[in-house]
């Protein structure tokens, strides 16, 4: 794992994703992120941090190789943070990324039950 490529094709690898689910959920060309994977480019700090959310890998580790694979991101560390609430946002995105292409209901659904968690 020397290269910024091969830590993304790791990251990608290790979600699961086909270079084409990437790009249908962060709108990058699968032959840039093709590109990026090979080390004939590099992505800019906004695409590499939609990556490392999207693949739940640390930055540090995506941009340098070093550190952990999944070191929570440092800004995180303060007295706010709820770890269960966290695993939750996870589950959430993990459900998200698993659903059908006709989730705009299931989507719909779960925004009622945040709105009205929030209004009480």
């Amino acid at each position: 794992m020397n290269t910024l490529g091969e830590r993304l094709r790791i990251s990608r690898d290790r979600k699961g994703f086909t270079q084409v689910q990437v790009k249908e959920r962060t709108n990058i060309n699968n032959k840039t992120l093709s590109g990026y994977e090979k080390d004939v480019s590099e992505p800019d700090t906004k695409t590499l941090s939609a990556l490392a959310d999207l693949y739940e890998v640390s930055y540090k580790w995506l941009l340098t190789g070093k550190g952990d694979l999944t070191d929570r991101d440092p800004t995180v560390e303060d007295e706010n943070y709820d770890e269960e609430f966290e695993e939750f946002i996870k589950d959430v995105r993990r459900w998200y990324r698993e659903a059908p292409k006709d989730k705009e209901e299931d989507l719909a659904r779960l925004r009622r039950i945040f709105e009205a968690y929030k209004d009480e």
